[in-house]
């Protein structure tokens, strides 16, 4: 399936890969310049005494260095040989867009839950750039290993959004305030994508061609999952009246946040590989065009 136009690129790749080397020296490309952009941060935040960014920014580089022996093992295995810098040949999408950066370096409000909402989105947009390579390479085994890169940045997605959801209850203080407010109605998770299967069913009428087909594609997948989530996870009753991107983005949380409380291993299993296809749905559809 064509990846067509995205939001997370900015711009499309300049060309496709045309062997499996050229790909492991731009997957290791990619990580380095990403370890480093997150090293320098982690530097400017300790420069600006703000020690808990800087820890943050510290696990994200080492995060990467990871990412990078990874890939080069993956050479080495497949190759007998570690990735060759010269193999890059046009520029890959940058590591962390730059008005991230500056945001992250000179925002008085920037927290580490901020921080790492910025660092999914860029994993994110890893994402879309390896699945835009897939879609159009000409040659099987590139194909198949740019599908392998891409998956393996939906679970650097998957990993940062548990990061950042633990920020976020760090820095929220919720005791109190909600023990005086009237009782919300909650919805399962079979509700909430049946409520996304409807949604996706409008938009799949607006849209024509390849972006038509991936709706639909998108929505069949949604009519699975509903019948799989039955019973799972607790939502409010108002998220049936947000739009797709809030409802996908509210059902990957769930599914994540029931995987780690699960003591229930076929149940851990369901949620996890819920929270997979959820990830990678979520990704699909900031990156079609939506006019």
């Amino acid at each position: 399936m064509p990846f067509l136009r995205t939001s997370l690129l900015s711009a499309e790749p300049a060309g496709v890969l045309e062997s499996i080397d050229e790909l492991f020296a731009l997957g290791h490309a990619m990580e380095q310049e990403a370890a480093k952009k997150y090293d320098s941060l982690a530097q400017e935040m300790r420069g600006q005494g703000k020690d808990d960014l800087a820890e943050v920014f510290t696990r994200l580089a080492a995060a990467e260095r990871e990412h990078v022996d990874s890939v080069t093992q993956w050479s080495q295995s497949r190759r007998g040989k570690r990735p060759d810098p010269a193999m890059v040949r046009w520029e890959a999408p940058e590591a962390l867009a730059p008005e991230a950066a500056a945001e992250m370096k000179t925002s008085r409000l920037m927290t580490p839950y901020r921080a790492l909402a910025m660092a999914v989105r860029n994993e994110e947009r890893a994402f879309a750039f390896w699945s835009y390579l897939a879609a159009y390479s000409h040659d099987p085994e590139v194909k198949k290993a740019s599908e392998a890169m891409a998956r393996e940045e939906l679970g650097h997605v998957a990993t940062l959004r548990k990061e950042r959801r633990r920020a976020y209850h760090h820095e929220h203080d919720r005791s109190g305030a909600e023990a005086s407010s009237a009782p919300v109605r909650q919805i399962d998770a079979r509700e909430l994508e049946l409520r996304l299967v409807a949604q996706l069913a409008e938009m799949e009428q607006s849209l024509s061609g390849p972006e038509a087909i991936r709706i639909r594609d998108i929505r069949q997948q949604a009519i699975g999952m509903a019948d799989a989530a039955t019973g799972l996870g607790s939502f409010p009753a108002s998220m049936e009246n947000k739009g797709p991107l809030e409802i996908a983005e509210a059902l990957v949380d769930g599914y994540l946040e029931g995987a780690e409380r699960s003591n229930d291993a076929a149940d851990l299993e369901r949620l996890q590989q819920l929270a997979e296809r959820a990830i990678s749905r979520l990704a699909w559809l900031r990156s079609l065009a939506m006019n």
